[in-house]
């Protein structure tokens, strides 16, 4: 029978969740890096370092979702769960997932504490009752909720938003906010009637939630992207949280008067966390009411913070009990794939039931999603890029390394671990790895999972260079003994990287490494040591035989597999500007960068995170401004973003714009627009006539900086928007050869027409006349 993990009350107690996977949908390759993978590398990490941890997830499978397609299928919900559960599990299981447990949120103890939390905040006063304006669907005959609600974003535009957010510019939405609302299921346009629903009272909580956040942020390491999105909810001002809806599947309401609704599935599944975990154990509560002796780890994709750090920690706070609340939070941003996003429904993407039919080993998937994670910005899936990894990195380097030390040992050893005498150059190599060892050591401690993915592969590259410099085939005839040495430094790397790569590519991987060495694979063999040595194959030790660990994958094959998953995909397209005659196709707003991150594979990028307000949110820029800028010249500064080119892959980075610079004779300027056009200003070396010219001929005011977003206009006339296809690198490159920069300063275009954003001129922040815009 499986031992169930208790808490220690004498050792470090690690709980670790990752985001609920919803169960209607099959997961994709964004969606396993983005929680569930990322959560198995760091339990496997503190596992293998001999910690007490608990890893829990399950399916969230109450809402909405779950009830319209049991209805489209004629079958009930729980059908429908127990179909979808059963995928996601074996997907799961394929990918190497070590949960201690995997559950899911429909049982009855979901009802006993979920029910058991509303009243502690019930009457504790935090919940409040108010009538809600609902959109109803006639035709349907039933309330509709909120994902099944689409229509037009009254923020930015965008004609496809969902009741609940709009996915272009991630706001939250109420389903009577959309413009030109229609539903989902029959596409006719519902009616607005009235409900009535509870509220959790966040603004009443507001002061306790506050104080934590400010303490847990900092104890915890918060990551920015986690921290950016709470306080945008902060700063925005909380309100009540409507937590009940229209609905027959899900935890019913316990109050005689709300018996026919259920709980939104926001309010109920971060609940499943310790549903889940009562399933496993009949001793949740030392784990989830026990903050003095367990510390919580959760992962998730940057869509789910705000539950993670607002809602679910309010819900908690409010029923004054002691609960364990979120120490560290590890968030994900977007994996793309190739040119655009994955869609099930258009056959675009990887999906994680696809993945195993491709023939590519468990362990490769693994590698090449967590080597991409998407950790501190978006990055994109490519075929290309993955048969590079694989090639490249894996074959070449790390199969490589292992399969010659274990077939040498074979060959010339009798597979037998010889004596060794170690010398200088010997102890150099190990001092090497053992100070790759703290660092990865110190690194995933800090759940920083690719850089120490990096590390742990810069072993394989240090074996690889020590095999190299000390050739060991060339002493086999004038001093076996040495080469004897180099062979006992080099298994002992080997069993080094099975463990420390293990958190990573999986124990399907490990115990490949651990069979070639005949070493059993076990919780205590598969420990990662404090230091390395040489004690972790003695001599004597008979090694088994070399089997290769990695395959190629040929460019003709990457080439099929692209096209097999290419689906429908189709080029999105973007609203952009013209002018009469004169066109200029490139859609240009002010943003403002607000985090700057070094491309760790690239000496002249930067990862640059930048706010374009309520029209765009944040975007990713990846800018080769690195020779040109420092980090504290970049962080805070307006700038002027394309915001309808295509998105790139650069270094494994994906794109989403480019931040615009003036660039003669090797200088390169911002474009910018703070000041633009102030006679005076010193950095801009104005003509005081000419300006005073301009902003009476155009009338531009001086004083007010445009917000972020604002869009840039030609002569400050306003412009129709027509949709045209997303440029692409080279229509951008012949659509801004029309740009320049005058004798004042300003951007013109077609030596003529001036750029303006707002009340402000566009300018090149001190370039010379004539320097080019790229």
């Amino acid at each position: 029978m499986e031992t169930r993990r208790v808490v220690n009350p004498q050792s470090k107690n690690i709980l670790i969740t990752s985001a609920l996977p919803y169960v209607n949908n099959v997961p994709h390759l964004g969606n396993l890096v983005g929680c569930v993978l990322s959560a198995d590398v760091y339990a496997r990490f503190v596992r293998q370092r001999k910690e007490n941890v608990l890893y829990i997830c399950g399916t969230d499978e109450y809402g909405t979702a779950t009830e319209t397609k049991a209805l489209a299928e004629g079958v009930t919900p729980r059908e429908i769960c127990d179909k979808f559960f059963k995928l996601h599990k074996d997907i799961y299981d394929w990918f190497d997932i070590r949960f201690d447990y995997f559950g899911r949120t429909s049982t009855s103890l979901q009802t006993e504490i979920c029910q058991q939390i509303f009243w502690d905040i019930f009457h504790n006063g935090y919940v409040t009752e108010e009538s809600l304006e609902q959109l109803f669907c006639e035709s349907c005959g039933r309330f509709l909720a909120d994902r099944y609600i689409t229509g037009t974003c009254p923020m930015c535009g965008f004609e496809d938003a969902r009741g609940d957010q709009c996915d272009n510019c991630g706001r939250l939405l109420n389903p009577t906010d959309l413009l030109t609302a229609r539903c989902s299921l029959c596409k006719n346009s519902p009616v607005v009637r009235k409900s009535d629903h509870l509220f959790l009272d966040l603004p009443a909580l507001k002061d306790q939630l506050e104080k934590w956040i400010e303490k847990s942020s900092v104890k915890g390491d918060w990551s920015y992207n986690a921290i950016h999105s709470t306080y945008k909810w902060l700063n925005e001002g909380l309100k009540k949280r409507c937590i009940t809806r229209d609905l027959k599947w899900g935890t019913p309401v316990p109050l005689e008067k709300y018996k026919d609704k259920v709980f939104y599935v926001w309010f109920d599944a971060p609940i499943g966390y310790l549903s889940i975990t009562a399933n496993y154990t009949s001793g949740w509560k030392d784990w989830w009411q026990n903050p003095e002796n367990v510390t919580l780890f959760q992962f998730m994709g940057k869509d789910n913070v705000p539950f993670h750090t607002v809602i679910f920690p309010a819900t908690l706070i409010g029923t004054q009990r002691k609960w364990t609340m979120l120490h560290h939070i590890s968030v994900t941003d977007y994996l793309n794939y190739e040119d655009g996003k994955f869609s099930k429904s258009r056959g675009v993407g990887v999906f994680g039931n696809d993945a195993k039919d491709t023939g590519i080993p468990t362990e490769v998937w693994r590698y090449y999603l967590l080597v991409n994670r998407p950790e501190n910005a978006d990055t994109v899936f490519s075929w290309d890029d993955f048969a590079a990894k694989n090639n490249n990195e894996l074959l070449a380097n790390l199969g490589n390394f292992v399969n010659r030390t274990i077939a040498f040992l074979n060959s010339y050893f009798e597979a037998r671990v010889p004596e060794y005498e170690l010398q200088e150059l010997d102890e150099r190599y190990i001092q090497q790895v053992d100070e790759e060892l703290q660092n990865y050591l110190q690194t995933m401690e800090r759940v920083s999972l690719k850089n120490g993915l990096r590390i742990a592969m810069s072993i394989s590259r240090l074996g690889n260079m020590y095999l190299q410099e000390t050739a060991p085939w060339k002493w086999m005839n004038s001093d076996k003994n040495r080469a004897a040495t180099v062979l006992v430094v080099a298994v002992n790397i080997c069993r080094l990287l099975a463990v420390v790569l293990e958190p990573f590519m999986g124990a399907v991987f490990s115990r490949k490494i651990f069979a070639q060495l005949n070493i059993p694979h076990t919780d205590e063999t598969n420990y990662i040591p404090d230091k390395f040595h040489l004690h972790l194959v003695e001599p004597g030790h008979v090694v088994g035989k070399p089997f290769l660990l990695f395959s190629k994958i040929t460019t003709e094959q990457a080439s099929q597999l692209r096209k097999r998953f290419a689906g429908g995909q189709l080029k999105e397209s973007s609203p952009i500007q013209t002018h009469g005659e004169e066109a200029l196709a490139i859609e240009m707003r002010v943003g403002r960068i607000v985090q700057v991150e070094e491309h760790v594979d690239s000496n002249h990028l930067y990862i640059c995170q930048v706010d374009l307000g309520e029209w765009g949110g944040i975007k990713q820029v990846v800018a080769g401004i690195r020779n040109y800028f420092t980090k504290d010249e970049l962080l805070g500064r307006t700038v002027i973003v394309v915001c309808n080119l295509q998105p790139a892959c650069l270094a494994g980075v994906e794109s989403q714009g480019m931040i615009l610079t003036a660039e003669k004779k090797g200088k390169v300027h911002l474009l910018s627009c703070n000041g633009s056009g102030s006679p005076g200003d010193e950095d801009h070396n104005y003509h005081d006539v000419e300006n005073k010219h301009d902003e009476e001929r155009y009338g531009i005011g001086t004083t007010e900086s445009p917000k972020v977003g604002t869009l840039v206009t030609i002569n400050n006339t306003t412009m129709p928007m027509v949709p045209l296809p997303i440029l692409d690198r080279k229509a951008f490159q012949n659509a801004s050869k029309l740009l320049k920069i005058d004798a004042q300063g300003h951007v013109v275009y077609n030596k003529k027409y001036k750029l303006i954003a707002g009340t402000q001129f566009v300018h090149g922040s001190g370039a010379q006349e004539n320097a080019k815009v790229r």
